[in-house]
């Protein structure tokens, strides 16, 4: 029987192949290493128009680096900005939203990515105008455009501009901050950001913008203030969120609220609610029995009380004071079924807590799963800040000791 044999010159020639494969692919690797780190590095400086061709070039070869498709929609989103046509900006827009949302795919839990692809519409639709004075507005555009070319001065004079025509321009007060932020003149960009705050204290974006030169000084308690202000200015907006989830992940601290396991409600195919308890609760008896006074107040609020409470909408919701008044019977209730406050089921005494502090009204809103509370949350913004404010900090902050 013979045995077949490879000729000695053909295996030389096969393992000199293969070497040459191993080297050329590390020679790869380390090329894209290296233009990860220059692309990362101009996006980190501003220098979004020369960070753009590397990003994409790293996207393509590592399409499931979180950082680089984060870093690469932002890019997008900066070259939108200067781009020739709508028809180009809305195309790189749409681009962005996918950049974003690959970034999460791959991994990318943080609240700013996330409030960034959701803010994006699908179809790359543009942003509203800066200014209802064309002056104003062409400015802003020729300021924006300037930011994104890293031409500070440029934009700096720009955006002085448009406040020449439009002097309560809050974007236009806001950039100029952005602008000595890049800068590192921390103490100018923080002279702004607060004039920005000051023409319109309902928006978050000057409080979260602000936090980012203390981040960068370590100044982080009061980084941490401006991120509380930001998120309990607009607590539904994931961006708003995202500053004090990075203050947090920066410091160690540990964010959460008050774990209160209320029953959950769903609304049917017909729009009918549909309250569930779980059976572990009525199962262990006691105080969590109270419960069931939840859902019947609940029903109370959607039959009568909502038309006497507030007349002047007559359509249904669910609202702040209902959710209250439905927390609030079920520590009565629990005092019924359990005497001694002591045996009372944790959760209940921390509403009982919270409602003696003040703050239960606060938990409701910060905590809310639906547009009818928080359709509630601007006006008791404007009476009662402090309160978001401190529930916040003493419920959900826990900072290491």
């Amino acid at each position: 029987m013979k045995t077949s044999t490879i000729p000695v010159s053909l295996l030389t020639v096969g393992i000199l192949f293969i070497l040459s494969l191993s080297l050329s692919v590390r020679s790869q690797t380390a090329d894209v290493k290296q233009m990860r780190e220059r692309a990362l590095a101009l996006a980190a400086s501003s220098n979004y128009i020369d960070a753009l061709p590397l990003l994409q070039k790293v996207a393509t070869a590592t399409p499931s680096d979180p950082v680089v498709q984060r870093e690469l929609g932002f890019a997008l989103i900066a070259n939108s900005a200067i781009a020739l046509s709508q028809e180009e900006a809305r195309s790189l827009r749409i681009r962005a939203r996918k950049a974003f949302g690959d970034a999460i795919a791959a991994g990318d839990k943080s609240a700013h990515t996330a409030g960034m692809f959701n803010s994006l519409p699908a179809d790359g639709g543009g942003f509203d105008k800066f200014s209802t004075n064309p002056k104003a507005n062409e400015a802003m555009n020729r300021g924006e455009t300037a930011f994104v070319l890293n031409n500070m001065d440029e934009a700096l004079s720009y955006y002085q501009e448009a406040l020449s025509y439009d002097p309560t321009n809050y974007f236009a007060v806001l950039f100029v901050g952005d602008v000595y932020k890049v800068k590192k003149d921390h103490p100018n960009a923080e002279i702004w950001y607060q004039k920005a705050i000051a023409l319109n204290p309902y928006r978050e974006i000057a409080y979260r913008y602000s936090a980012t030169p203390l981040m960068a000084d370590k100044k982080f308690d009061a980084a941490r203030d401006r991120y509380v202000e930001a998120w309990i200015t607009e607590p539904y907006n994931r961006l708003a969120l995202s500053g004090i989830v990075r203050w947090a992940e920066a410091v160690g601290a540990n964010l959460g609220h008050p774990r209160i396991d209320r029953p959950k409600t769903t609304v049917g195919a017909d729009g009918k609610e549909s309250t569930t308890i779980t059976l572990d609760s009525l199962m262990k008896g006691g105080s969590q029995m109270a419960w069931i006074t939840y859902t019947a107040t609940r029903s109370i609020w959607k039959k009568e009380k909502f038309a006497k409470e507030f007349p002047d909408e007559k359509v249904y919701r669910h609202s702040m004071k209902e959710e209250v008044d439905a927390l609030r019977s079920v520590v009565s209730a629990a005092k019924g079924f359990e005497k001694d406050p002591k045996k009372i089921d944790p959760q209940i005494q921390m509403i009982k807590k919270l409602d003696d502090e003040g703050l239960l009204e606060a938990y409701v809103l910060m905590t809310a799963s639906d547009e009818g509370v928080a359709s509630d949350h601007p006006k008791y913004l404007r009476e009662h800040r402090d309160k978001l404010r401190d529930y916040v900090k003493k419920y959900v902050i826990r900072e290491k000791n």
